[in-house]
């Protein structure tokens, strides 16, 4: 407990300001959902290829070193953007800052899992899994509420001018990482090395066994179809849903105010999130992975698109929500979201991962499955400006219809017994 839940705290801050609140302030500096959309999205693509250079990782140093290094390397960064926002071509500059962070933050997830991994035995294993899930969503929620928040009190109370307000809240993100890394000098474990690669080409070899067993699973092509259709709508929500509860009420959004978004889209969404998660997985060691819950699944996953349409249909000009109704609807799209996810983790662990490289096995299925979004993020931004929130979020809805298909085709070449999710994965 005095590294666990830092550690996963540590991990879930960096991927909520990439992902989250990037875009969240963007948005607010003025840009377009287009523009920023475009630019944001294929940042993601940095923790699917994690797999790509994890071990190498394991050739110098120790995993904690790496840890330490990524810690201080991304609260530096965050001061990069906070001293980059009043530049004029500060956009390009915070682009390009992004990227680094992302793989910065991609090889903390690498050495803070492998540290876990070593340090604890099986029973530890087990007994702080569900440590990992909820401090991962509490690293979540410091970005997505509490920052927000931040930058919101500082605009809306104090007065500040909006690039001031990010500047300083970027700050606290920076001094946050930076107090980690110190803490964790102190407290976190070295982390064992099992078979260390005596050479480049060693690595390589095991890496290469790797891919061309993966590729030699039974129904690895129907099993990764699956994968690629489950959330293949997921990806036109996941940055322009939060943008467009950001947008005006003149340009059909619901006009949330920073503090607000931070209240609805941070802290009820997070909190909702995590019970669904903890509820899907209970749901699933009752009554097991197998095609007709995955269908079940799938409809909790797409079914809540409906509360954007209807949000959407209710917003514009003159149509001034009340935090209830938003609150509301969210908390739906995010549950239902939740509950259904967990299906896809366990279908990678359950069919796709089991043999003689199980964890690499997961990592590529994962990295597969993150791969799918980029392209449905990086459109998003720009069909949401061409058709208008109402049209867009009609045709998110009917973009779900493949996931469902895919649930009803998935195959289950291994027969599972008795396996019970033990915690709630993380994205």
């Amino acid at each position: 407990m005095s590294w666990v839940p830092s550690s996963y705290l540590a991990e879930g801050i960096p991927f909520a300001l990439v992902i989250w609140v990037a875009g969240t302030m963007f948005k607010d500096l003025g840009h377009s959902d287009g523009e920023i959309t475009l630019a944001t999205a294929s940042i993601g693509i940095a923790w699917s290829l994690k797999p790509f250079w994890a071990a190498f990782l394991d050739m110098f140093k120790t995993k904690k070193f790496f840890v330490l290094l990524m810690e201080v390397v991304m609260a530096l960064l965050c001061c990069a953007i906070a001293v980059a926002l009043p530049l004029p071509n500060y956009f390009q500059i915070t682009i390009a800052v992004l990227w680094v962070m992302a793989f910065a933050s991609a090889t903390q997830d690498i050495c803070v899992d492998g540290v876990y991994i070593t340090s604890l035995d099986e029973k530890g294993q087990a007994k702080y899994i569900g440590v990992q899930g909820v401090f991962w969503s509490v690293g979540r929620l410091f970005g997505t509420a509490l920052i927000v928040y931040i930058a919101g009190t500082l605009k809306e109370d104090f007065h500040l001018s909006t690039t001031a307000a990010w500047s300083w809240a970027m700050g606290v993100s920076a001094a946050t990482l930076a107090l980690l890394a110190v803490y964790h000098w102190f407290m976190l474990p070295t982390g064992s090395i099992g078979d260390r690669p005596e050479s480049i080409k060693a690595a390589f070899g095991t890496f290469w066994e790797a891919v061309i067993d993966f590729f030699k699973k039974d129904s690895i092509w129907g099993m990764l179809l699956f994968v690629f259709l489950y959330r293949s709508s997921e990806g036109l929500l996941l940055i322009e849903g939060p943008l467009f509860l950001q947008a005006s009420p003149e340009s059909g959004g619901v006009g949330l105010s920073l503090k607000d978004k931070g209240m609805i889209d941070g802290t009820i969404a997070t909190v909702v999130s995590l019970a669904a998660g903890l509820l899907g997985g209970a749901f699933l060691a009752k009554f097991g992975l197998n095609r007709r819950t995955m269908i079940f699944m799938a409809l909790c996953l797409n079914i809540p698109h409906v509360c954007f349409v209807v949000l959407s249909q209710l917003a514009g000009p003159g149509h001034q929500l009340s935090f209830t109704t938003i609150a509301t609807l969210v908390t739906i799209e995010k549950f239902g979201y939740s509950f259904g996810f967990v299906a896809n983790m366990l279908y990678m662990m359950q069919q796709i991962s089991p043999g003689r490289f199980h964890m690499t096995h997961y990592a590529f299925a994962n990295s597969i499955m993150n791969l799918t979004l980029v392209p449905t993020q990086m459109i998003s931004g720009p069909l949401a400006d061409h058709f208008g929130y109402k049209t867009y979020f009609i045709i998110v809805m009917f973009a779900a219809i493949p996931s469902i298909l895919g649930a009803m085709i998935a195959p289950f070449p291994r027969k599972v017994e008795g396996d019970q999710p033990q915690g709630v994965a993380r994205h």
